[in-house]
């Protein structure tokens, strides 16, 4: 029988990129492999016409040759051929098949995924103040994780002996297997990926060449952070599996709500009560700023309630910055409450006496109310 289009036998142009490939691979090899098609002779034909294709279209060597020549550039069936399965397709073939068919063929790690474990990053919450993400700080910090264990050197074997090349795999921390036609390879499942195994484990650690304790760090926080940002101090997280890598630490800051100021970014907001006498007639009130000093503002005649002042430069540092945000101070006017007869009496007064000049904004409001009910407004 004469051969098919590799193309065809994919399902894919012939200016299919390596994803567009591979994508195509897995769908069709998850419908015709031989385990989920047992005693199917032309499931496996399928399979082994599909593994052939896909040996040929995604190396680019082969591809290119394939692309000139068609099936003629293989004929011979030499060690590496399409029809010949050479020593290096399992291996090339194996990262493909474990994350299709996961734990079928024993596998579930990537390649040597168990030689190198790199330790967890861990995650600690650290609250502050809105003075101390203004100033910034160093503080001190306790975290408990696992560090390298002290008796053994992190290697997890007695004191005085060492680790031993796994017989099974030979150190590879691989070992092949064999489903069917089809040769593949797995984590071994003696020394877990690592190549050693510990015949006489560290008694401090119990082999692990790790050990949980409570580590003390200090923790520079700049000034200017936000709410939510993250400090990466690289190295300081779990310790790895028998002196692999250690994993990060990463500080989630939170900052704490203020009584006095509002934030947004690098601006800050505060409400300053004022009471209607010192608004109609103007004043000076102070406000305490975060650096410690305060700040002197001019409140005109005739404020009304919510006008905001600016004083530029005085609000939260920019991150990393020269630069600094402002503060924006609210004037709210406050009504006065539990009058005496007296106090009443002036007020009532005022009121007589006051006009369009004295209330613009209220007379101008009710005159808009009087035209709507006559008609005249629109």
């Amino acid at each position: 029988m004469a051969k098919r289009d590799y193309y065809e036998v994919l399902g894919v142009s012939k200016t299919a990129d390596d994803a567009a490939l591979k994508a195509a691979f897995r769908k069709l090899a998850m419908v015709h492999h031989p385990d989920k098609n047992p005693g199917d002779a032309e499931a496996e034909r399928k399979f082994k016409e599909l593994n052939e294709a896909y040996q040929v279209l995604s190396d680019g060597q082969k591809r290119a040759a394939y692309d000139r020549f068609g099936h003629q550039a293989f004929e011979g069936g030499g060690q590496g051929g399409p029809g010949g399965f050479g020593p290096d397709f399992a291996s090339s073939m194996s990262d493909i098949f474990e994350d299709i068919f996961g734990d079928v063929f024993g596998g579930g790690q990537r390649r040597g995924g168990g030689r190198n474990q790199r330790g967890a990053d861990l995650r600690y919450n650290l609250d502050i103040t809105l003075e101390e993400a203004f100033k910034g700080k160093n503080s001190t910090i306790k975290v408990p994780t696992s560090i390298t264990c002290d008796a053994c050197n992190g290697n997890g074997a007695k004191p005085g002996s060492k680790p031993k090349t796994c017989s099974t795999c030979g150190g590879q921390g691989r070992v092949r297997a064999t489903q069917g036609f089809f040769s593949i390879e797995r984590t071994c499942p003696t020394c877990g990926g690592r190549g050693e195994v510990i015949e006489d484990p560290c008694k401090a650690c119990a082999g692990a060449g790790r050990v949980t304790r409570e580590r003390t760090l200090s923790v520079n926080v700049p000034a200017g952070v936000e709410d939510g940002t993250r400090i990466r101090l690289a190295g300081e997280g779990e310790a790895g599996m028998r002196g692999a890598p250690s994993g990060d630490l990463y500080i989630f800051l939170a900052v704490q709500p203020h009584g006095f100021y509002s934030r947004d970014g690098a601006d800050l907001f505060c409400r300053v009560p004022i009471s209607m006498v010192a608004a109609a007639l103007g004043t000076e009130v102070k406000v305490p700023t975060l650096d410690g000093k305060e700040a002197t503002i001019k409140i005109p005649e005739g404020t009304q309630s919510g006008k905001q002042f600016r004083l530029r430069g005085r609000g939260m540092p920019v991150l990393r910055s020269k630069d600094m945000g402002d503060l924006y101070v609210q004037a709210v006017v406050e009504t006065p409450q539990n009058l005496t007869r007296r106090q009443r009496e002036l007020l009532e007064e005022f009121e007589k006496g006051s006009s369009k000049e004295t209330s613009p904004e209220s007379h101008g409001f009710f005159s808009k109310v009087k035209d709507f009910f006559s008609g005249s407004v629109g």
